[in-house]
Parts: C-alpha cells; sequence; structure tokens
C-alpha cells in the first residue's frame, strides 16, 4: 500500500487510550476524554460480553456433537486407512479435495475428539485473526488500534456468521461443512495478514518465504473448497489489479506480485482437484446436465441467486455487523485532530472509488458464482445447500463493517467539528452500540434452540452408541438403529433404497457390522 507506517502505528495496541483525544483545547479534550472513553470503552466491553458469550456457548456446544451424515463416513476411513489413505481415497475415488481429506483424517483421526475442539479452535483462530486484520485496518485510516472495541467487533462478526444463518448447526458444529467452508475463510483471514507482512519486508529472503508460503496456501484451498476459492479468487484479481503502481494505490509491484501468486495457488490447486480421478468419477454420475452458459442456464442460476440473497436479506441481524464498523469509525472520526484520511490526495480519484466498490463486487460476484456451483453440483434445489454460503457472508460481513467504519469516521468528523460534541457524540456512541446488541439479542433464540436440540441429541446418541457398541461386541452382525436428525442432516434410511443408502453403509463400517435396520 502506498500509506507509511506512522509514529502512532508503531505503537501498537493502546487499550488504555482514549479515542476522542488531542483536542487543541484542554479543557475542551479533557471533557471529550471523559465522554469518550467511558462511552466507548462501556459499550465496547458490553459488546465483548454479549457476543462473546454467544461464541462461548457455540464453542461449549462442540463438547454435544455427536456423528451424524458424513461424519460416519470421514470417521470410519481415518480410523481405518489413516490420514494419508482418507486422503488418497477422496483424490482417487471421490471428489479430488486432498487438503480436505487430509484435514478430515487429522480432525478424525483420534475418534471423535477433533469434532468437540474444533469449534473452539475455528472460534481463537478467526478472533486472533480478525482482530489483527482490524488493527492493520485502523492502522490504514490513520489511527492507534483499539483492542477492546476490535477484540468486541471480531466477536459481533463471528457471532453473526455462526448463528444469523438458516443452517448454524453446519456452520460451527458439524465438521464436514466447517472444514469446507468455515475453515477457509479463517485461513483466508491469516493468509491477508501474511499478505500485508510480505509485501512490507525489506529482506529479499522474507518475501520469498512470504510468497512461497502464499502460493502453498492458496494451492491446499484450492483443493479445499471449491466455491471459497471462486470468492477469494474475485477478490485477489480484483485486489491485484488495482494494486498496479499506476494506478498510484501502491509504489511498488510486490502487492501485485502477492496477489498474482495468491490467484496461481488457487488456480493451481483448483486444477488438481478438477484433474483428479475421483473429481472425474464424480462427474461421470451426472453426464447430461444443462451448460449454465446458455440463456436458459443463467435465467436459472439468477432464480437460485435471488432466492438466496431474499433469505440473507430476511436477517437483519447482519446489520449488526455495520454498526460494529461504525463504532470503529466513530473511535477515529472524533478526534479533534485533522489525522490521515486514507488515500486522500495521494491516490486517483477513480481508483478509490474502484477500491471501496471492490468489496460490494465481490460478495456480488462471489455469491453469483457460488449459486451456479451449486446449481451445477446439486441441481435446482442445490441453491438450499446454504452451509455453502458462509463463503461469501463472510466477506459480506467483513465489507459491512468496513463500509461502516468508513461512515463512523465520516460522522465522527462532523461531530467534532460541532461545538456541542459532548452532547451528541456519546448518543451516536450509544445509539450505535444499542444497534449492535440489538442484533446480538435477535441470535438468542436461534442458539437456545440449537443448545436443546445439539445437548438433546447427543443424550439419545449415547444410550443408542452404547447399545450398538453391546451387541457389535456379542457378534450381532445386523442391528436396530433409530435416526436422529439434526441440522437437516441426513441420517440411515434417507432412502427407501438400502443399496444407495450411504450412510447406513457407512454406519455399519462404523461399527464392523454388515448392516443396520431401523429400529
Amino acid at each position: 500500500m502506498s500509506t507509511d507506517v506512522t509514529g502512532a502505528d508503531k505503537r501498537g495496541f493502546e487499550g488504555e487510550g482514549d479515542p476522542l483525544t488531542d483536542s487543541p483545547a484542554a479543557v475542551r479534550g479533557s471533557d471529550r476524554r471523559a465522554f469518550g472513553r467511558g462511552f466507548m470503552l462501556g459499550t465496547a466491553g458490553i459488546l465483548v460480553t454479549v457476543s462473546g458469550a454467544l461464541v462461548a456457548v457455540g464453542c461449549f456446544l462442540g463438547l454435544y456433537v455427536r456423528p451424524t451424515s458424513d461424519d460416519w463416513c470421514a470417521a470410519w476411513k481415518s480410523r481405518d486407512m489413516g490420514v494419508f489413505g482418507i486422503t488418497s481415497d477422496f483424490y482417487m475415488t471421490q471428489n479430488g479435495r486432498v487438503a480436505n481429506a487430509f484435514l478430515s483424517g487429522v480432525i478424525y483421526g483420534d475418534g471423535l475428539i477433533g469434532t468437540k475442539i474444533l469449534p473452539t479452535v475455528i472460534a481463537v483462530t478467526f478472533t486472533l485473526g480478525l482482530v489483527l486484520l482490524g488493527a492493520q485496518f485502523m492502522r490504514f485510516l490513520g489511527a492507534r488500534p483499539r483492542l477492546l472495541l476490535l477484540t468486541a467487533t471480531a466477536l459481533v462478526l463471528q457471532a453473526l456468521i455462526y448463528f444469523a444463518g438458516t443452517r448454524n448447526y453446519q456452520v460451527l458444529l458439524w465438521a464436514p461443512a466447517t472444514i469446507s467452508h468455515t475453515v477457509p475463510s479463517a485461513i483466508g483471514v491469516w493468509a491477508l495478514l501474511l499478505g500485508i507482512w510480505t509485501v512490507r519486508r525489506p529482506n529479499g529472503r522474507a518475501r520469498t518465504f512470504g510468497f512461497v508460503a502464499t502460493f502453498l496456501i492458496a494451492a491446499a484451498l484450492g483443493t479445499l473448497s471449491e466455491p471459497f476459492t471462486l470468492v477469494t479468487g474475485l477478490l485477489g484479481a480484483g485486489a491485484g489489479l488495482l494494486a498496479i503502481p499506476r494506478f498510484r494505490l501502491a509504489t511498488t509491484w510486490r502487492p501485485f506480485t502477492w496477489c498474482l501468486t495468491w490467484c496461481l495457488g488457487l488456480l493451481s490447486g483448483l486444477l488438481l482437484l478438477y484433474t483428479s480421478p475421483g473429481a472425474r468419477w464424480r462427474r461421470a454420475q451426472n453426464p447430461s446436465k444443462e451448460s449454465l452458459l446458455t440463456r436458459k442456464g443463467l435465467r436459472a442460476t439468477t432464480h437460485d441467486w435471488l432466492l438466496m440473497w431474499d433469505s440473507v436479506t430476511g436477517q437483519w441481524a447482519y446489520l449488526g455487523a455495520a454498526a460494529a464498523g461504525i463504532l470503529i469509525g466513530l473511535a477515529i472520526g472524533l478526534r479533534t485532530t485533522t489525522g490521515r484520511r486514507a488515500l486522500d490526495h495521494t491516490v486517483p480519484r477513480l481508483t478509490r472509488i474502484a477500491l471501496w466498490l471492490l468489496p460490494a463486487l465481490v460478495v456480488v460476484l462471489g455469491s453469483f458464482a457460488v449459486a451456479a456451483g451449486l446449481r451445477s453440483g446439486y441441481g435446482p434445489t442445490g441453491w438450499t445447500y446454504a452451509r455453502t454460503w458462509t463463503n461469501y457472508l463472510v466477506p459480506m460481513v467483513l465489507a459491512l463493517c468496513a463500509y461502516g467504519a468508513l461512515l463512523g469516521q465520516w460522522a465522527g468528523r462532523h461531530l467534532a467539528s460541532r461545538a456541542t460534541t459532548t452532547r451528541y457524540a456519546p448518543l451516536a456512541v450509544i445509539a450505535t452500540g444499542a444497534f449492535a446488541l440489538a442484533s446480538m439479542a435477535t441470535l438468542v433464540p436461534a442458539v437456545q434452540t440449537l443448545t436443546t436440540t445439539t445437548v438433546t441429541r447427543s443424550v439419545a446418541w449415547d444410550a443408542q452408541n452404547a447399545r450398538i457398541e453391546k451387541e457389535a461386541r456379542q457378534g450381532t452382525t445386523d442391528v436396530g438403529y433409530k435416526p436422529l436428525y439434526i441440522g437437516n442432516l441426513a441420517e440411515p434410511f434417507y432412502t427407501k433404497n438400502y443399496q444407495r443408502d450411504w450412510v447406513s453403509a457407512c454406519v455399519s463400517k462404523w461399527y464392523d457390522i454388515d448392516r443396520i435396520h431401523r429400529r
């Protein structure tokens, strides 16, 4: 980026600092410090408590996760084949997602322990990554990072990602979905931090290491999740074009080179997946598909895309991401000094406009790409596989937060220029914080329902598991199984044709028996 690290940037996090300081008049500045410190830190503290509690409940529920649907297949293959065996199986006979298979082998390699701690690992990793990324964003806007405020924002965004959608069990608790659609986003945040670190390294060896690591991570992601690859590929391509020094957003070719490396890595992974024997076998199962490039195909995909967005826009709680961003912007804009405005007077106006529009374009085009991929892979009902929406919902909430921060910065500067700052600034902070808190409150019923269904099913599953294991030890080869549904996922006997019932087959493999029957 063309912006330099200022003295304020080098000081890092300032947890006790006041976002409303630096007044030219000492008395007036003292008033603003008193108002700002109390209201901003108080609001951030409340949001950390509430949103953190929601995320903590999700992590705690990981202890009550029990196998269902794809869990059964991943569990027995990891146990019997090992990590590299299941990776080879995915590449040769399933779908070519070798990184996906490798992670599955690691997570299921020690029985079911990995699936219980995975939600906590995701939440902790995501939180740290988002806080560090937010710190970079605040520095980019010319302010010192505020640890408490950034932590609140990170937790608010995660609560929305995990619980605001229609498939909250699958987004956080069901390992096959989190591996394919939630973990990639967490890795993507850390990859972006790696990119920022890489382009700023003065040492050639450090930059080389960063570029090599970037390519390998991107290649792995290309074999982990096709939807994520499409969305992040759009982001990388768009950012790379804007990073060409001619547009004056970057002063060197390093950012462009990093984006190019990222896109080449994604493409390499996607090619490895697409040309795998497993992917060829999967495509052969549905040979007569209508092209999505025809007028009829585009119309059908657009219809699916609109249905997806109808569901997303019906959940107003996502606007809590914008509210969290506005709080960050207010913390920056309410300073009384002029401060540095990101990109102003250094970058052409059209380049600035393109940069601010890029996140929205990525969300719009990325969601359409996801809809097209779902229709191609699963047919007319593919758009209902809402777990895949996470691949564009994460960029959406990040974009809402960023746009909110820009709006908050503008509003804060406007308020700071008024003589009645000490009257209206606290009201702006309180109102914005209240809206973010209200968005968290709307998630409580979903979390309560998730808690009840997850815990209740775990109790029933444990009892049934104990019975089946006892019968298997006694030599029974055909045992009774009662389907225990959760999260709109498949259970044994989802189809009347037992030969096509892959869930029942995997359950039988897990218990080392010949078959199961409905109990």
